[in-house]
């Protein structure tokens, strides 16, 4: 799908259906056509297009006669097939010409959102510079939301493995760990092309500018620190957890051994009275009373014992 935005003289951002300088042209999962159309007009490599497609395409930067390819990881939510939330990252491309700004993804995200609804102050797509590293300031801030719904979650689950004994909660631990790993991997590798292109003079700047990509540096680096404290405490937490649950199913097994010994004396009792042998007192009317007297009583004895012992 092909959307081409261009901002007008108030910074309201309007859908156009041509191209024309200074628009923003965003392809979402685009057809072949749609690229060769792009590839064409513009002048560019249609491999610059398609390597942004590419699920295992690295973070890099890269500069040609007539644009700038700028690749980083992008934090999505996907869900699976019980609605649970994973988190994962895809790689979106940045191309800037000397007419236009051209973004290229798998799948419609948020990133996206938050310009073509209109949500981030001084943006406008002639500003191509200004626009890359408001979209890369913008996908700084989304991972550390990211992070923070993840830790937020781990929080819920520590809470149900206290009481549980199944393995539900491991693996959406587990889930979680590697969402943390995946979200390192990208962050450290966007930080490799945010430094690059403070060092390298790919784009013009202005020091505004210059300001910002500091800021998008700044912010990048919190996402790295903050992965990699949730992923040591989450680690810590499984080996944890584990021996937890082994021993919640130790503390239910020592309970129903207890009660089984307990209710098994008056099975016992009763078995002696059903034999065919005589037996003491077996013509007394109270035969039956004398032998729950003696059920209740060894019962008795054996849970105060157990109790005692801190078996219940």
């Amino acid at each position: 799908m092909m959307n081409i935005y261009l901002s007008k003289e108030d910074g309201k951002l309007e859908e156009i259906q041509e191209l024309q300088n200074g628009c923003w042209i965003k392809l979402v999962a685009p057809t072949e056509e749609e690229i060769r159309y792009i590839a064409n007009h513009l002048d560019i490599p249609i491999d610059s297009i398609k390597d942004a497609l590419d699920d295992e395409e690295r973070s890099r930067i890269e500069k040609e006669d007539n644009h700038v390819l700028i690749i980083v990881d992008i934090p999505i939510i996907t869900y699976d097939e019980v609605d649970g939330a994973i988190y994962e990252t895809i790689p979106i491309g940045i191309i800037i010409t000397n007419t236009c700004f051209i973004t290229v993804c798998l799948q419609e995200n948020q990133i996206f959102e938050e310009f073509t609804k209109n949500k981030i102050k001084n943006f406008y797509t002639f500003m191509k510079t200004r626009f890359a590293l408001q979209m890369l300031y913008i996908i700084s801030t989304y991972y550390l939301r990211y992070l923070k719904q993840i830790n937020r979650k781990t929080s819920q689950i520590e809470k149900a493995l206290h009481k549980s004994m199944k393995n539900k909660e491991l693996f959406s631990l587990l889930s979680m760990e590697k969402s943390l790993v995946y979200f390192m991997t990208s962050l450290k590798a966007n930080n490799i092309v945010m430094e690059r292109l403070l060092r390298l003079n790919y784009l013009r700047m202005y020091e505004d500018d210059e300001d910002l990509l500091q800021d998008v540096i700044i912010e990048n680096k919190q996402a790295i620190e903050m992965a990699e404290v949730y992923s040591s405490i989450l680690s810590g937490m499984m080996d944890a957890f584990a021996s937890v649950i082994s021993n919640n199913v130790n503390i239910v097994m020592k309970f129903l051994t207890a009660i089984t010994i307990v209710l098994s004396l008056p099975t016992m009792v009763a078995s002696f009275y059903g034999m065919n042998v005589p037996i003491p007192y077996q013509d007394s009317p109270y035969s039956f009373i004398i032998a729950m007297l003696i059920s209740t009583l060894l019962s008795s004895i054996t849970a105060f014992i157990f109790w005692k012992k801190r078996y219940f």
